[in-house]
């Protein structure tokens, strides 16, 4: 039985493109969370009046690639030590955040950014934000696997290329046989 993360860590756009190469991975979607305007646009989201961040949905299979390996892989992606920021990105839509399903996501994403500030892989503390349920609101589809669709875009090529070139290289024996 699929599971579902909700992820967010800068630019949505960066996410979708890796975790749509992750075995066990079924579906990513591209949307916004976290906020208190119903239904949002990626307007209003870049305006900072809805609260909401920039996330992805992921579902996935837990018995080929685990929470825990979803949220490790999220810690590799993304500086989560900087809030409301990645990189030239800045503002809240930006933010750091795991929205936890339930009782057993929550328990497992507090484990993980545990053993992550206990390794000192950054340098600093920890900023992400950890939350339960929140709604979900999909984004609009342009904004939908935007970087197969639009690799030789710059911003592609100067911020999301490189988050994915890293994962490949980090976790290669993960990734799906057609990427």
């Amino acid at each position: 039985m699929a599971e579902t993360a909700i992820l967010g860590g800068g630019c949505f756009w960066c996410l979708d493109a890796v975790y749509r190469e992750l075995k066990g991975v079924v579906a990513v979607e591209s949307g916004y969370a976290g906020g208190h305007q119903p239904n949002p646009t990626y307007e209003q989201v870049c305006a900072k009046r809805t609260g909401h961040a920039e996330v992805v949905k992921v579902v996935f299979d837990p018995a080929i690639v685990s929470y825990t390996d979803i949220l490790r892989i999220f810690f590799t992606i993304h500086d989560p030590t900087t809030k409301d920021r990645q990189g030239a990105d800045v503002g809240p839509q930006y933010r750091s955040i795991i929205i936890a399903q339930d009782d057993a996501q929550m328990a497992t994403a507090r484990e993980v950014m545990a053993e992550i500030e206990g390794l000192k892989l950054w340098g600093a503390p920890l900023v992400t934000e950890l939350v339960g349920p929140q709604t979900y609101w999909p984004g609009e589809p342009e904004h939908q696997d935007y970087y197969r669709l639009n690799p030789w875009s710059g911003y592609c090529r100067a911020v999301v290329g490189p988050k994915v070139a890293k994962f490949r290289k980090s976790f290669m024996t993960r990734l799906k046989e057609s990427a």
